[in-house]
């Protein structure tokens, strides 16, 4: 080996990591053969720190600085393998690099609808999604517990497993917390922090913090947001029988020959209904009032129908009779809750007027005994 070669190998090292990626949470220092020279210069940036493995244990972590590799100021190594400080006695250690700035824009979703028991709806899924950052908090347990021996390793590689967690902890946050659906979206900045709380011990286990995490959107089944956006749409049109009477004359305002043979369709009928009023008439114009035409009665009153919720569950429909019976038997209580088509949510059954009467009805006296 000539003296340029001998002069080559016995060079000083520097090490140090610059990151031009934006995934990159750990990025070992490639040396051939692990070899690094006793004295070498090492570089840490801000927002990282430098972990030193020698013989396969972690010795140091090393802080934003400039370092010389030695005894002197390494005291951990000397409680591991004396060093001779001649050039020929390289020692075979690992310096990972970890970043310890936050990853931010990282996403998080549900997979699966979560059900949940809502106060107004009742049972129901929701589903919901939305980003968080992560930090290394322990440079340390974080390369112990989580990235082993691996040269280089990103965010995608732990993100999949935290997001478990968020999902797991956001559906215990939000089944404890009691807000209405219709609520969520005005607390969840509250409901984040929740879940923030919750995921924090298991992120320390990790060596990792989770300093933010949004929720972006929360959102309820197709079917149910059909069914809401058409209760919106009633609430609009306000009086419904002004609504049809509006929306009936902007249709024949508008034309057309469907317009026209519905026009054509009235004006025959009302003909009609002129004929038959002037053959009833007298010769001044006037009806009789023996023939006079008797007035229809009133269509007969609509029999509700009724669901009751007992336990979570959905029981009907019933009729009132039934609802009398299970009222006497004890089924049925004031504060249980029923509906019917037409109601708006359900409601306790003594704050029903149609029902509320089945609770003051009282029984005849016995009959007198024999």
């Amino acid at each position: 080996m000539g003296i340029f070669d001998f002069l080559k190998g016995e060079f000083i090292d520097v090490i140090h990591w610059v990151d031009d990626t934006r995934d990159t949470m750990v990025w070992r220092f490639e040396r051939e053969g692990h070899e690094i020279k006793y004295g070498a210069k090492l570089t840490v940036r801000e927002g990282q720190a430098a972990v030193f493995i020698h013989e396969g244990q972690l010795a140091d972590v090393f802080t934003p600085g400039l370092y010389m590799l030695e005894t002197n100021n390494m005291p951990i190594m000397t409680t591991l393998q004396h060093w001779d400080h001649a050039f020929q006695s390289p020692f075979k250690s690992e310096i990972y690099f970890v970043n310890t700035n936050r990853f931010t824009d990282l996403k998080w979703g549900t997979k699966n609808p979560i059900m949940l028991r809502d106060p107004e709806f009742g049972p129901t899924r929701i589903r919901a999604f939305g980003t968080y950052t992560i930090k290394v908090n322990d440079p340390a347990l974080f390369l112990t517990e989580i990235v082993g021996t691996d040269g280089e390793f990103t965010a995608d590689e732990i993100s999949f497993q935290i997001r478990n967690i968020i999902v797991q902890e956001f559906s215990r946050a939000i089944a404890a917390s009691g807000i209405p659906v219709l609520d969520m979206a005005a607390n969840t900045a509250e409901v984040g922090k929740l879940i923030a709380q919750a995921i924090d011990p298991v992120m320390k286990d990790y060596g990792v913090s989770i300093p933010e995490l949004y929720i972006e959107n929360i959102s309820l089944p197709p079917a149910v947001e059909k069914a809401l956006d058409a209760r919106t749409s009633r609430g609009i049109a306000g009086n419904l029988d002004d609504h049809m009477k509006w929306k009936a004359a902007e249709a024949m305002g508008k034309g057309g020959a469907a317009d026209q043979a519905m026009g054509m369709g009235m004006g025959a009928g009302l003909g009609m209904q002129m004929g038959n009023m002037m053959a009833n008439q007298g010769p001044w114009g006037a009806q009789p009032a023996a023939q006079a035409a008797p007035v229809a009665p009133p269509p007969p009153p609509v029999e509700h129908v009724w669901h009751i919720a007992v336990n979570g569950q959905t029981q009907g429909p019933f009729s009132k009779a039934d609802m009398g019976k299970m009222a006497q038997t004890g089924g049925l209580a004031r504060d249980t809750h029923v509906w019917t088509p037409g109601q708006d949510g359900w409601k306790r059954a003594g704050d029903v007027q149609e029902l509320a009467q089945l609770f003051t009805i009282m029984p005849p006296p016995p009959p007198p005994g024999a």
